[in-house]
């Protein structure tokens, strides 16, 4: 039997290296590749088997699970997947009630924990109207004049005006501010 003198250009499967392949079947550009293949292809098929396995051993328990009202700390931290230190921090603050029959032995309301799953309304925010700046010659101020009236630095006040997005107006060498602007944000502070 004589060997082909084909050369198919493929990718192999494991190592997405490029390789020449000599049949059109061929998958793997080498040995090893092939095997690591197997080896995964196996170890997957074995995980998949053992958790179809575990589902069948504990569907009746899942299902008990569900329709009990009262809960322990491990079988709410499975069913809801919150931590068993994030639900004892619930039931000390309040926020759920606990009962605790001695050791390793609290439950926990159902409905308390699907209570904190409850979808929340949250309120429309108002459309907020922008006034258009006035640039005026009294309605306006001077970074100088920002920075003696209310004590700031002329740096401190730019970066305010950038990072509260207020308009500007440059004439000359001087940038102007509307006055109402500034007050409303060091009014607040």
């Amino acid at each position: 039997m004589g060997f082909s003198k084909l050369k198919i250009p493929r990718v192999c499967e494991q190592c997405s290296k490029p390789f020449e392949a000599k049949t059109v079947t061929t998958r793997f550009c080498t040995v090893s590749c092939a095997n690591k293949s197997g080896k995964e292809r196996k170890k997957q098929e074995k995980e998949r088997v053992e958790k179809e396995t575990l589902l069948k051993k504990y569907v009746n328990k899942i299902a008990e699970v569900q329709s009990r009202e009262f809960l322990s700390v491990a079988e709410a931290t499975v069913m809801f997947g919150i931590s068993r230190d994030t639900i004892h921090r619930l039931i000390k603050r309040g926020t759920i009630k606990g009962v605790n029959f001695g050791v390793r032995l609290t439950r926990v309301k159902r409905s308390d924990l699907e209570d904190l799953f409850s979808a929340v309304e949250i309120p429309e925010e108002k459309e907020i109207i922008i006034e258009k700046p006035n640039f005026e010659v009294g309605n306006c101020y001077t970074i100088s004049e920002i920075s003696s009236k209310f004590y700031a630095d002329p740096g401190t006040v730019t970066n305010l005006i950038k990072r509260n997005k207020i308009p500007t107006k440059k004439v000359g060498s001087f940038v102007y501010v509307p006055k109402n602007l500034i007050d409303k944000i060091f009014d607040g502070k």
